[in-house]
């Protein structure tokens, strides 16, 4: 992912919803994701009531709760939280692939934007470095979630968002 990232307007966050799942794998990678992924939404206007957090075991299940979130209706956006470190194994491409296509699988399938936040790396330094240093990844997964939302307001008809 570039750090060269875009500048965007400011979106009134206040009339979204938002359900977020994330990964108790890496916990303080995870937790400084959503620490500011939450602030994100925060400083937008989404009130507390309008965000609802789930926490699965690890990435492999963050698909999984997003589907549970995103087949309730409920919400405008979803976002996908999690850390994934490099190990001695493929296990780690596997459950990236897996989550990626997952996470894709849903936002089509239940015609819900869904925010891929699962940071790839082979370090916990770079690990720590995109979650809770200078890349501030969990701003980006709310900016994204925020504009999504937007447009899913905007060109999602009302009907298809109610079925």
């Amino acid at each position: 992912m570039s750090t060269f990232k875009p500048d965007y307007d400011p979106i009134d966050g206040s009339p979204y919803s938002f359900g977020i799942v994330c990964s108790r794998f890496n916990p303080e990678a995870v937790d400084a994701l959503l620490k500011n992924t939450l602030a994100t939404l925060s400083e937008s206007g989404v009130e507390e009531k309008n965000i609802r957090v789930m926490r699965v075991p690890g990435s492999n299940e963050v698909p999984w709760g997003v589907q549970v979130l995103a087949s309730s209706g409920q919400f405008d956006c979803c976002i996908g939280l999690g850390v994934l470190l490099r190990g001695g194994t493929v296990h780690f491409e596997v459950v990236a692939q897996s989550a990626s296509d997952g996470l894709q699988k849903v936002a089509l399938n239940e015609l819900i934007p869904v925010i891929n936040g699962i940071v790839v790396a082979d370090t916990i330094e770079q690990a720590l470095e995109r979650t809770r240093g200078e890349i501030n990844r969990g701003r980006e997964f709310g900016e994204a979630a925020l504009q999504m939302a937007q447009l899913k307001q905007e060109y999602l008809p009302i009907d298809e968002q109610e079925a």
